[in-house]
Formats: C-alpha cells, sequence, structure tokens
C-alpha cells in the first residue's frame, strides 16, 4: 500500500514536470516593418559628411534625385532596359536601393550594333541602409543600359537610369579623385577605411 502510494505520488510529481510554467503571454500582434525607404533617413547621404554631398558643392544630392525621379520596381528574377540614342549623353547615373531587403543585381551596358555588354556584379545586403550608386561612360551612342534583379522574387529592388548632367555623381567624383590604380586580371585589391566612413567612391 505504501508502495503504490509512493508510485502514485512520484507520477503527480513527474507529470508536473511536463506542464508549462505560467508567465506573461506574449502577443501575437503582426507590426509593420520600421525600415527606412529614403535615401535621406539617418544615414547622411546629402548631409555634408562626403566631400562629394558639400553643401553648395558641385555634386548633385542623392535624395534629391531619388525624390524628383520616379524609380522603376525591378520584381525579383526579371530584367528591364533603358536605352539612350543621342549620342550627346557621355554617361548615365544608375541608382539602385531596396526597402531594407539584400540587393543582388546584375547591371549591363549594351553598346554598338553587336550590343556586347559589360557587365557590373551588385550585392549589397541592405538597400536601404547602403544604395548602390554608380556613373556608366556611354560615349558613342546608342547605348542600352540592363538591370537584372537575380534576386528571389521576394526581393524587389527600384532603380532609377537617367542621364549624367555636367552636376552629377561623376562631376563630384572628378572632384575627389586623387589617383588611380590599376589591377591585373586574376588580381585581388583590397581597400581598408574607417568605420567613420559613409560612403566611398571607386
Amino acid at each position: 500500500m505504501k508502495f503504490s502510494a509512493a508510485i502514485a505520488l512520484a507520477a503527480l510529481n513527474g507529470a508536473a514536470a511536463f506542464v508549462a510554467p505560467k508567465g506573461p503571454v506574449a502577443s501575437t500582434q503582426l507590426a509593420m516593418s520600421d525600415y527606412r525607404t529614403s535615401v535621406r533617413d539617418d544615414i547622411g547621404v546629402g548631409s555634408g559628411g562626403s566631400p562629394l554631398y558639400k553643401t553648395g558643392g558641385t555634386a548633385r544630392d542623392l535624395a534629391e534625385i531619388w525624390d524628383n525621379s520616379s524609380p522603376v520596381i525591378v520584381q525579383g528574377g526579371s530584367l528591364r532596359t533603358w536605352s539612350f540614342a543621342n549620342p550627346a549623353i557621355e554617361s548615365v547615373q544608375v541608382l539602385l536601393k531596396t526597402e531594407g531587403r539584400p540587393l543582388d543585381a546584375d547591371v549591363e551596358l549594351w553598346q554598338g550594333p553587336d550590343n556586347t555588354p559589360h557587365k557590373m556584379r551588385v550585392y549589397v545586403e541592405d538597400g536601404a541602409l547602403r544604395t548602390f550608386n554608380a556613373v556608366i561612360g556611354t560615349p558613342r551612342g546608342p547605348n542600352t543600359v540592363a538591370i537584372r534583379n537575380i534576386g528571389q522574387l521576394e526581393f524587389p529592388l527600384d532603380a532609377v537610369v537617367r542621364p549624367d548632367r555636367d552636376d552629377g555623381l561623376a562631376a563630384g567624383i572628378a572632384s575627389v579623385a586623387t589617383r588611380s590604380e590599376t589591377i591585373q586580371g586574376g588580381a585581388l585589391r583590397t581597400y581598408p577605411f574607417n568605420p567613420t566612413v559613409d560612403s566611398v567612391a571607386i
């Protein structure tokens, strides 16, 4: 009798070990993302941190370009093209961003009658915090710029492709460029910089 009472008591105590303790109930309500989608938000673009974006300088403010342009949404796995038939357009400006998701794209310049591509692979972990901006030379038109979003379908990107003007990014890069280096095929060259640097020009 004592033995069966001890087993029953042990069984009751053992069963209590499988009961979840009572605690505060977590809310399961869905919340909206708080990712910043504007280039101007909290990343110092156009604030004068970089020589490219000094107030009153020659470089065009990137936030102003995004605000005054109509970005084209390039869905994951799709291709969009921009053609420039005017031979007077010497360079075009390419701007890419996402809403905080990874940015994974191929940027190509199709030049000449045989559309020989010049290709650039772009990968950015957070396309809202670190937008991609480039100036591509397009002498002797007609030229076409193609952007292929090679990310997944769930990762669209916003793209602006426009002729670079005298007040554009190329003028700003040229004003601060101090030297150039030749990197041989198959070689790797790294450039360390301080964590306080907001942007770099390559």
